[in-house]
């Protein structure tokens, strides 16, 4: 979302305003443009979570496809139809583009420097550890 560094204050009442985030319904932008600027943190840091990277994959197959998914999910919606059809599947599209990022990567630098293992606890040192006696 290249809209969400910006911000307004409310100021209606004087010096009691607040700060007020806006999305400007930018964040979906236009279906028939994809701004590939903003996954410049990824293709620069070539790093992604583990889980992170089989939910996209996940949201990748035929049966979990993205666009299904949020449309079904809008279909809760007092306002649907929230997205239009090219832009749900917009979102498929860009999917694709930020799994081609991360190979990109992993070609480049191998899997296991690319993705980050958050699927395991780290060990407690030895001194923490409970002695199990049996």
């Amino acid at each position: 979302n290249m809209d969400r560094h910006h911000y307004e204050m409310f100021t209606k009442f004087g010096d009691d305003g607040f700060l007020l985030h806006l999305d400007n319904a930018r964040g979906f932008g236009r279906h028939s443009h994809d701004e590939t600027s903003i996954l410049a943190p990824l293709s620069q840091c070539c790093i992604i979570k583990r889980t992170t990277l089989l939910r996209l994959q996940l949201l990748a197959e035929p049966e979990y496809r993205l666009s299904d998914m949020m449309r079904e999910s809008l279909l809760q919606d007092r306002l649907a139809p929230v997205l239009t059809e090219p832009h749900l599947l917009a979102l498929d599209r860009r999917l694709q583009l930020i799994l081609k990022a991360v190979r990109k990567c992993i070609d480049t630098y191998g899997e296991a420097k690319v993705v980050a293992n958050d699927t395991t606890q780290p060990e407690a040192p030895a001194s923490d550890r409970v002695k199990l006696t049996t």
